[in-house]
């Protein structure tokens, strides 16, 4: 089911990926370069909802408007604000998450909108290159359980480069920023795949 929302940064949209009896949501965005067709967002939409969670993919405005570059962070978060309402309508716990661009607003904004816990998928702890230019505070404030999934070869910040911090991480080995293996990776990509969905759900139950 895909759903429009208007929102004070423009018109956004939520496809549901429901669960017959849902005990949690999870609203998991997009990053900056690219939309919910991203291979970990996909993945988690199919994986999910058998274990009693309804998966809420959610387009930024800018995405929806078919724009190329993501705005600034204070538009996006302004999105995600809100589209808050539709996905706590239900009644039940919502998680918020994303990928990247998306890790950063679900964090900045987890506390503010009553989240019960945040997902972080390839976390960008600093631009590639850039290790001075740590975004760590973002993580660090998300102010609920976390739990971030990194590729062990990101270029945004390899896991042993996060600092410590109350929150849970998982490596994908070999995985780059969209969780692409290569060829040469004693595992595939479906296996790396699978590491993040197991993850994922085995985090979520663990939250009650």
């Amino acid at each position: 089911m895909t759903e429009i929302i208007e929102t004070d940064a423009g018109t956004a949209r939520i496809t549901w990926h429901e669960a017959k009896k849902a005990r949690l949501v999870l609203a998991v965005g997009h990053g900056a370069g690219g939309g919910i067709e991203a291979r970990d967002l996909q993945a988690l939409a199919q994986a999910l909802p058998a274990h009693g969670v309804s998966v809420a993919l959610v387009e930024q405005p800018w995405r929806v408007a078919g724009k190329k570059m993501a705005p600034a962070p204070k538009t996006l978060d302004l999105g995600w604000r809100g589209l808050w309402p539709a996905l706590a309508r239900s009644g039940v716990p919502v998680v918020a998450g994303g990928r990247s661009a998306g890790a950063r607003v679900a964090c900045r904004t987890a506390t503010e909108l009553g989240a019960a816990a945040v997902l972080a998928l390839s976390f960008p702890l600093h631009p590639p290159g850039r290790p001075e230019k740590s975004r760590a505070d973002e993580l660090l404030g998300s102010g609920v359980p976390t739990l971030v999934v990194q590729g062990g070869n990101d270029p945004f910040g390899k896991p042993a480069e996060f600092p410590e911090g109350t929150f849970d991480l998982v490596e994908v080995p070999y995985g780059d920023h969209g969780f692409a293996v290569p060829k040469r990776a004693p595992l595939d990509q479906d296996e790396a795949v699978k590491i993040i969905t197991d993850a994922t759900a085995k985090w979520l139950t663990s939250l009650g």
